[in-house]
C-alpha cells in the first residue's frame, strides 16, 4: 500500500545545524574545502552539503581532544560536575526532540514518530543514566597480609582512558552515538566522533547542544566525511586510547585489525541475523505484533532484527498467514506522514542489495508469500516481504538489512536451538513460549549476547548490550558501558 504526505511542511524543513567540522570548540571547513551531499531517501532530493573530512582533519581533532584531556579540566572538575553538564545535555536534547527527529527522518527515512517517541527519548535516557553514574566510578580495597615486615594497603583506581574514537551508524544515529558519547564523557574522557555520511546532521546538532551545555572546548569533536577517508583515518589514528565502532561485520573486521595493531581497547557492534523462535505453546496473539516489529521496524534496517523466524510445525501456517497479512497492511510513503507505516531504505546501494536477496530467495527455491519487489514509486522503497524458506538459503543466513522475513519450521526444541545457533552471528534472539522451563532453557542454550522472552524492543540503557562471534566484541550500556571507558589501576603501599 502507498500513501501521500499529509504532514505540516514546517516539520519537514527543520533548521539545519552547522555542516562543518567541530574541532577544539570551533566550527571549521574541511582542510581540503571539500564537501559531500546528503540526500533524502524518500525522494532523492538534496538535504545538505556537509564538510568532507579526511586524515588531516581527523588528526587535528585527535590533537584537540588530547590537549583537552592533558589539560585536565574535564577530569578534574569531578564526576558530579560532569554529571550536571550531561544532565543539561539530556534536557536540551529533550527540548529539541522535534527538530532532531526531523533531521534524522530527512536523511535516513526513519518514521518521524518513531524518532520523536522512540529514538530521541532513548538518547535522553542514556545521557541521564550516565550523568548519574559520573560520580559513582569507584575503586576497591583489598586486605592483604603484611609484607617484608610492614603493613600493606592495596587499592584500585578507576581512571579515564584518554582520547576515544567513535564511529557511529546511520540507522539509529543519535541513539547509538549516545551509547558511546555519554559514558565516555561521564568517565572523564575526551572524544572524536565520525558520524555516518548518510546521517550526520543529528550528530552535528548534538555537537551544538554539548557546546551550549558547557562541555569544554576540545572535549567533544566531530569530523563528518566519507567512511573510506575520515572513518579509516580515525580507526587507524595512533592517538586513540579506545575505538568504538558500530557498523557492518566487513568494516568491523578492519576496525579490529586497526585497533589491535595499536594495542588499544576496542568495542565492536556488528549486526546480526537474529532468530525468533515460536514454540508450540506460544501465545500467538500476543507474539504476532513483536514478530512483525522484529522484521519490519525501520524497514528491517536494525541490527537486532529477528528475520530468521523459526516456528513450530503446528503453527507455521497460522504465523505465516498472519505475518503476511501484517506485511500487506504496511503503508509505504513519506516518513513524515502519520498514516505511513514504512519509509524508504537508506540509499540506492542498499536497495539494490536487498533486491538481490529477493531474487536469490526465488532462485534458491524459497516460497514467496508476499512482497518480493522494489516498490513502484519514487525513492528507495522495498515491499515488505515474507518468504517460507530453508536454513541453507542466503536469505536465511546473510544479514539483508531490509524488510525481509524468512519463516522456517522446526519439530523439537533441540532442533530449534540447533538451527538458531547455526550462524556466525550472535547478537540477540527472541523466544515465544508460555513455559518457564523452556524459556530458561532457551536463555542458556542460545549463543547470543541478548535474549528476549515473549517480547522485543529497544535495548535498555541500564543493562549491557552487545554480541558474540561475528556480531561483535565488548558491551555497551549499563555499568559495563561506562567501565569500558576506564582503566583500573592497582596501587600497593607499604607502611
Amino acid at each position: 500500500m502507498t500513501a501521500s504526505s499529509t504532514t505540516d511542511s514546517a516539520a519537514k524543513t527543520p533548521p539545519l545545524p552547522h555542516r562543518e567540522m567541530f574541532i577544539g570548540g570551533r566550527w571549521q571547513p574541511a582542510a581540503s574545502g571539500n564537501t559531500y551531499t546528503s540526500t533524502n531517501p524518500a525522494d532523492g532530493g538534496v538535504v545538505a552539503d556537509i564538510a568532507a573530512g579526511a586524515a588531516v582533519d581527523v588528526d587535528a581533532a585527535v590533537q584537540a581532544a588530547q590537549q583537552a584531556f592533558d589539560a585536565g579540566g574535564w577530569v578534574q572538575m569531578g564526576g558530579a560536575a560532569r554529571g550536571r553538564i550531561l544532565m543539561d545535555v539530556a534536557d536540551r536534547i529533550a527540548a529539541d526532540a522535534e527538530r532532531i527527529s526531523a533531521l534524522e527522518t530527512l536523511e535516513v527515512g526513519k518514521l518521524y514518530r518513531d524518532g520523536l517517541f522512540g529514538d530521541i527519548p532513548a538518547c535522553v535516557d542514556t545521557f541521564r543514566y550516565y550523568a548519574g553514574y559520573a560520580d559513582k566510578l569507584y575503586g576497591s580495597t583489598v586486605a592483604l597480609p603484611d609484607y617484608a615486615g610492614r603493613h600493606r594497603l592495596n587499592y584500585t583506581l578507576r581512571e579515564p582512558l584518554g582520547v576515544i574514537g567513535a564511529i557511529t551508524p546511520w540507522n539509529n544515529p543519535i541513539v547509538v552515538a549516545g551509547w558511546k558519547i555519554a559514558p565516555a564523557l561521564a568517565a572523564g574522557n575526551t572524544i572524536v566522533v565520525k558520524p555516518p555520511e548518510d546521517a550526520a546532521l543529528s550528530l552535528l546538532r548534538l555537537a551544538e547542544i554539548l557546546q551550549e551545555a558547557g562541555v569544554p572546548d576540545g572535549v567533544f569533536n566531530v569530523v563528518p566525511g566519507i567512511g573510506e577517508e575520515a572513518g579509516a583515518a580515525l580507526a587507524q589514528h595512533p592517538g586513540l586510547a579506545k575505538l568504538s565502532f558500530t557498523g557492518s561485520p566487513e568494516v568491523g573486521a578492519m576496525m579490529s585489525n586497526h585497533a589491535g595493531g595499536q594495542f588499544r581497547k576496542v568495542t565492536l557492534e556488528l549486526g546480526g541475523k537474529n532468530p525468533q523462535i515460536v514454540f508450540a505453546d506460544a501465545d500467538v496473539d500476543a507474539a504476532m505484533p513483536f514478530i512483525a516489529v522484529g522484521n519490519f521496524l525501520h524497514q528491517g534496517q536494525v541490527c537486532a532484527a529477528g528475520t530468521r523466524v523459526y516456528v513450530h510445525e503446528s503453527l507455521v501456517d497460522e504465523v505465516v498467514e498472519r505475518l503476511a497479512e501484517h506485511a500487506r497492511g504496511i503503508v509505504l510513503g513519506d516518513p513524515f506522514d502519520e498514516s505511513v507505516s514504512m519509509g524508504p531504505v537508506i540509499n540506492d546501494t542498499a536497495l539494490n542489495r536487498i533486491v538481490g536477496y529477493l531474487d536469490s530467495g526465488r532462485e534458491e527455491g524459497a516460497t514467496l508469500v508476499t512482497g518480493g519487489n522494489r516498490a513502484d514509486r519514487g525513492g528507495y522503497f522495498v515491499e515488505p516481504t515474507v518468504f517460507v524458506g530453508r536454513q541453507q538459503q542466503k536469505i536465511a543466513r546473510e544479514e539483508i538489512f531490509g524488510p525481509v522475513a524468512t519463516v522456517m519450521p522446526f519439530a523439537t526444541p533441540d532442533e530449534a536451538f540447533a538451527l538458531a545457533n547455526d550462524t556466525h552471528f550472535g547478537l540477540n534472539a527472541i523466544v515465544y513460549t508460555e513455559s518457564l522451563n523452556l524459556a530458561q532453557r532457551a536463555a542458556r542454550e542460545l549463543r547470543v549476547g541478548n535474549v528476549w522472552i515473549n517480547g522485543f524492543g529497544i535495548p535498555d540503557m541500564t543493562t549491557p548490550w552487545g554480541g558474540r562471534a561475528g556480531s561483535g566484541l565488548g558491551r555497551e550500556l549499563g555499568p559495563a558501558g561506562i567501565e569500558s571507558y576506564t582503566e583500573e589501576k592497582t596501587v600497593q603501599m607499604l607502611f
